[in-house]
């Protein structure tokens, strides 16, 4: 009998060994495994013409575009004030830009736009580098790109903002921003950041704070410095996970990081965030020059007319743009800049989207 006690509690914590394993091999296969390349084609020149913008793109050999940036070369002097962001978003095909109709708008997407504008002055310097963000998951094997835009702004020093939100039980993995049309030079855009549909966020007039996890929106909002365009757009873009997959098995954790300036005329400050060692992989980031203090209060404008973006990219920890093929960007950058004018009380942001890796 004894013999036959211990044969049947061998049997127990065999059967007990074969659960836990079974659920160990169940949790290792839906663990998220990230990996990130970033994709660039290198500088497009211009634009050579005041009120103008020049578009370039970076696309993804293998992967699907969870974000992407840009960044600009502007010269010196005062004409330098005459470079600026006008767009950073999804396009499916490298060209046509998404400005319809609102809600899904794509799936899958592989181009990402960057897209440089002028003012009233231009120099030989002026160009645009687009980034992507080519993005693989054993989990996120879809992707879908959600717009949302909102008319103006049109009176002098005013913001517009919009916010783009992804649907139910999908995941937000990046986002970009864009203003329309290129002739009004003092319309740009001038943030770009995850947030929150929800009141602790004023759905999406705060943006989301270091360490917030699991964002479900992109909001994108337009500066008009000088007043002017009475059919002025600004557009947001939430990339996002697609339907009908299980996110549980995923943690995207918010990276930000603020800095006090520019306040000097035709001046520029960078400011990067970081993802940390048990952050996982750079997916995404964004960028602001702001009043300050936007992830505690609503967003608002700068000390300036002028202030704007020049960059908005994956970088080193000195916050310089990383080379095409990097697997290893850990990094994102925002290049503010202002104008012509002082720009007092006025701050940068950035902000690095990390995904957790279960490799």
């Amino acid at each position: 009998m004894a013999k036959t006690v211990l044969r049947r509690a061998v049997a127990g914590k065999s059967l007990v060994v074969g659960a836990l394993l079974a659920l160990l091999v169940l949790a290792t296969a839906y663990a998220n495994t990230v990996s990130v390349t970033v994709k660039t084609p290198g500088a497009t020149s211009g634009p050579a013409g005041t009120f103008a913008e020049i578009s370039t793109h970076a696309d993804c050999s293998s992967g699907l575009i969870s974000g992407g940036g840009i960044n600009q070369a502007i010269g010196t002097g005062t004409s330098s004030n005459g470079n600026k962001v006008n767009g950073t978003s999804p396009s499916p095909d490298g060209s046509t830009e998404y400005l319809g109709s609102t809600g899904v708008v794509g799936t899958d997407v592989t181009h990402w736009l960057g897209i440089g504008g002028s003012g009233g002055a231009v120099n030989a310097s002026f160009s645009s580098t687009p980034y992507a963000m080519c993005f693989t998951s054993n989990l996120i094997n879809h992707t879908q790109v959600v717009m949302n835009k909102v008319a103006g702004p049109i009176p002098a020093s005013t913001v517009g903002l919009v916010t783009a939100t992804c649907p139910a039980n999908t995941r937000l993995i990046g986002g970009g921003a864009r203003i329309t049309p290129a002739d009004v030079g003092s319309l740009k855009p001038i943030a770009s950041f995850p947030t929150f549909n929800n009141a602790g966020h004023d759905y999406g007039q705060k943006a989301a704070a270091d360490g917030e996890t699991n964002p479900d929106s992109w909001t994108a909002v337009g500066w008009n410095g000088g007043g002017g365009g009475t059919d002025n757009v600004t557009y947001a873009y939430a990339i996002c996970s697609g339907n009908n997959i299980d996110i549980s098995g995923t943690t995207v954790k918010v990276r930000f990081n603020e800095v006090s300036g520019p306040t000097s005329a035709t001046a520029g400050a960078t400011v990067t965030a970081a993802c940390g060692g048990n952050d996982g992989k750079l997916i995404s980031g964004g960028a602001a020059i702001s009043g300050g203090s936007v992830t505690t209060t609503d967003f608002t404008g700068p000390g300036s007319p002028g202030d704007h973006l020049n960059g908005s990219f994956p970088s080193n920890s000195g916050g310089a743009p990383v080379s095409d093929g990097t697997t290893t960007a850990a990094y994102w950058t925002a290049s503010t800049h202002t104008g012509g004018g002082r720009s007092p009380n006025t701050y940068s942001e950035a902000w690095a989207l990390c995904a957790n890796d279960g490799i």
